[in-house]
């Protein structure tokens, strides 16, 4: 293995690199998402009031105590991101990668955690995706899928903040996250997050509320859960672990981000391009009546989730007090749209006159 140092302004980062590639393991015509990792990975230790002792190295299990804070009071925040080559190949991009640590360091600081400075972030991922650019696909739908995680690892149990963390990245090739329509089950009793909780934060105990609902909703054969609000349980939340859309009598409407909503970059994203497109675009509170009034007037044309993983995904089915309200995907037109527009912008086969996309290598 050889080793190299790269300099930050916050501080330098020790590099480790493998002596032999884990490329030839790999079936770029068969990757499920998040089961397969890349040759290197990055962690930044913290403790003593700073961040310290930044390392890039070969990917490999970690060493914690028992007692660490995550196992037990859940300190933990991440991040999702990924990695294109531009369609020609002729380099490799990132699309807004600001936007994902600014939202990693608000998920840290709701969860009482110390933010990742930007300096350090940046350099960790450019650096990580030019030693293992090797294991960016180029295949549709396919890319290089990043994930920054921070952890809480004082090895003591006790309710209170934690005074040691780990900040890390790994990252993979990745297939599409669904690929295909969606039929979701409209959940009235269970909830994801409610008004003065963390449903706008990226944090691990955010998402591990959701997998028995999940679970419940999929024996029913519904491929995912599409959430109501916890204090009413009648206004839209969030489908599976997506922002959602509606396209009703010609106008795009997604729930407002309240705080309950997680401030989705790709939601963001699609706003921007479907007003840009001459789409009216309403961010509001929805009720599920309201739903379900549009789908029996037939002005409920159009259904889909947004996020990093999925991009845009179409629903087809949504269920909902033991009946089930269909769509025509194939008769979609705005989500397939905008699809088509974020992802050209992404692979730079399309015009990026927002300024999203930045060049790695």
């Amino acid at each position: 293995m050889s080793t190299q140092t790269l300099i930050t302004g916050t501080l330098p980062i020790s590099i480790e690199v493998v002596k032999e590639s884990k490329l030839s393991e790999i079936d770029f015509h068969n990757l499920p998402f998040g089961k397969t990792f890349s040759d290197h990975m990055m962690i930044c230790e913290y403790y003593d009031g700073k961040w310290q002792s930044a390392k890039i190295l070969p990917f490999q299990n970690l060493s914690l105590s028992p007692a660490c804070n995550v196992f037990h009071y859940g300190q933990a925040v991440f991040e999702g991101m990924k990695a294109y080559y531009k369609q020609d190949e002729s380099g490799i991009v990132l699309f807004r990668p600001e936007k994902n640590l600014e939202r990693l360091n608000k998920s840290a600081v709701r969860m009482s955690m110390p933010q990742i400075p930007e300096d350090l972030f940046m350099a960790g991922v450019k650096k990580l995706i030019e030693l293992d650019k090797a294991f960016i696909p180029n295949l549709p739908g396919s890319s290089l899928y990043i994930r920054p995680f921070i952890i809480g690892t004082e090895p003591f149990i006790g309710v209170r903040t934690s005074d040691r963390y780990l900040f890390c990245i790994i990252l993979g090739p990745t297939g599409p996250y669904y690929g295909e329509p969606i039929s979701v089950l409209v959940y009235d009793t269970y909830v994801r997050s409610t008004k003065g909780g963390y449903g706008n934060a990226k944090a691990a105990g955010n998402y591990a509320g959701t997998l028995y609902p999940v679970e419940q909703a999929k024996k029913l054969g519904y491929k995912d859960v599409l959430w109501l609000d916890g204090e009413h349980k009648k206004y839209v939340n969030e489908v599976g672990t997506m922002n959602i859309f509606f396209a009703i009598d010609g106008k795009l409407i997604t729930p407002e981000t309240d705080g309950t909503i997680l401030e989705g970059i790709t939601r963001d994203s699609v706003i921007t391009i479907a007003r840009d497109m001459g789409y009216t675009v309403e961010e509001r509170p929805i009720s599920i009546d309201e739903v379900v009034a549009a789908h029996e007037a037939g002005k409920l044309t159009e259904m889909f989730g947004t996020g990093t993983a999925a991009v845009v995904n179409v629903i087809n089915c949504f269920g909902f007090k033991g009946k089930d309200y269909l769509l025509d995907d194939k008769a979609f037109e705005i989500a397939y749209k905008i699809k088509g527009m974020l992802e050209g912008i992404q692979k730079c086969t399309t015009e990026d006159k927002f300024n999203w996309v930045v060049n790695v290598l």
